[in-house]
């Protein structure tokens, strides 16, 4: 006889993919309960951990599921704020976006998601303790620094996707968007720079060099000179280490521009660029060892300017552009020979827009990866060379002497590893062609 009650659906549930995905939820809401908890905060550790939780749960039952859970993460802080403000404690808006914040990161994790909310809550949990670095960096900002990170964003983000794809022009060798990108890449990098230097200040010759390198080498080098002849020689020996860290940074932006922008040509180049910075570490290390008897330590203080203008931008822009353009009209005539011509000029006036420009021409199939990269390095050791033009002027043999030696062992470790990436490609030769032949 038939009852009239229907049996329930049965649901297969798979509970172990659902236990990691609350698993890595809960850890995250945990991370950033902690931070809350370590500041007094009414939201804290087990709150925190609880609305991840709810948010992955939410997840994995269904979108309606995920928009009630998120639903209820909004009332949960809302009452919060009611709770403070009676108190008179004030609102708590922080914690209560940061709830928002875990709620959709558990939401995602319920999804089946990892890399995604991982990297919001941790990058939210590091806003939230570095408050006070974060407050101190904003009040001290200028009008013209917070210009200049507008107009990087503007150029960024506005520019950069209007202009056309692909090369233009009768001769096809101009290509708008990748002489823009290489504006946007150098300019970012000297952003980071003067954001570090905001951050931590002047910590002493090294870190000047090192920071002023990434920017540019060739002005470090000119600051350090100057504070050389203003001391009557007294800052030498601390000049002499903050060149040779200028240098190893310009080695170091010019290899990641290379890697970022055409990685197979840092392959062939890796060599030289590693014993390069590996010659500079040696010879400031024996400096340092040496520094006992120093008697004057003296800290350089490189005035850098804004970190972005729409000066500097053209200047590169246009830098970068004439030196693709020439180089491959070069190279389309002369070969190679007519590459490296215009790679030893590109090196005097900035090698990171000489290297921008290589691997351009390598990623556009224009010349070989082997030929930017070696134009990479040669970009470098120009630009080696040209500092030591500079250190000329501080009329002080001692340390004319000892620049004079240190970069001629740069440069040449440069060229050993550019002989030994040659030897080394001549071996494997036969092996990377009989892999590359079809069986």
């Amino acid at each position: 006889m038939p009852t009239g009650i229907s049996a329930l659906p049965n649901v297969q549930w798979p509970y172990l993919v659902i236990l990691i995905r609350l698993a890595l939820a809960l850890v995250l809401g945990l991370l950033l309960g902690l931070e809350r908890e370590r500041r007094g905060k009414e939201a804290g550790l087990r709150t925190f951990g609880f609305i991840a939780m709810l948010g992955a749960l939410g997840g994995s039952l269904g979108e309606s599921f995920a928009l009630l859970a998120f639903t209820m993460t909004g009332v949960i802080a809302v009452l919060l704020n009611i709770q403070t403000l009676r108190a008179g404690a004030g609102t708590e808006l922080t914690t209560s976006a940061a709830m928002l914040v875990t709620s959709m990161a558990g939401i995602l994790c319920g999804q089946g998601q990892t890399i995604t909310p991982a990297a919001v809550m941790v990058t939210s949990t590091a806003l939230l303790a570095w408050k006070e670095r974060l407050a101190g960096f904003s009040m001290d900002l200028t009008e013209g620094e917070l210009r200049s990170a507008l107009l990087l964003a503007i150029l960024a983000i506005v520019i950069y996707p209007a202009l056309p794809s692909g090369a233009i022009g009768p001769w096809r060798i101009i290509d708008p968007r990748a002489a823009w990108i290489t504006v946007i890449l150098i300019a970012s990098i000297g952003f980071v720079n003067y954001i570090l230097w905001k951050l931590y200040g002047t910590r002493g010759t090294e870190l000047s060099g090192f920071f002023g390198g990434l920017v540019n080498s060739n002005f470090t080098v000119i600051e350090m000179a100057t504070r050389v002849r203003e001391s009557q020689g007294r800052f030498a020996a601390p000049a002499y280490r903050g060149i040779l860290i200028a240098i190893a940074a310009m080695v170091v932006r010019n290899a990641t521009l290379l890697l970022i922008l055409a990685p197979v040509a840092l392959l062939d180049a890796a060599g030289a660029f590693v014993l390069m910075l590996a010659a500079s570490a040696g010879l400031v290390l024996v400096s340092h060892l040496r520094a006992s008897t120093e008697v004057t330590r003296e800290t350089a203080e490189i005035k850098l300017t804004l970190p972005f203008s729409l000066t500097v931008a053209l200047k590169y822009g246009a830098l970068f552009l004439l030196l693709h353009m020439v180089g491959t009209l070069m190279q389309r005539e002369y070969g190679e020979a007519g590459f490296y011509s215009v790679t030893l000029i590109g090196g005097l006036l900035s090698s990171a827009s000489a290297v921008a420009a290589a691997a351009s021409m390598a990623s556009q199939g224009a010349i070989s990866p082997v030929v930017a990269g070696n134009g990479a390095v040669l970009a470098s050791l120009t630009s080696i060379a040209f500092s030591l033009s500079f250190v000329l002027r501080t009329r002080h043999r001692g340390l004319v002497r000892r620049l004079g030696f240190a970069m001629l062992c740069v440069a040449a470790a440069g060229a050993l590893g550019l002989m030994l990436g040659s030897g080394l490609r001549d071996v494997l030769a036969p092996w990377i062609t009989a892999v590359e032949v079809p069986h």
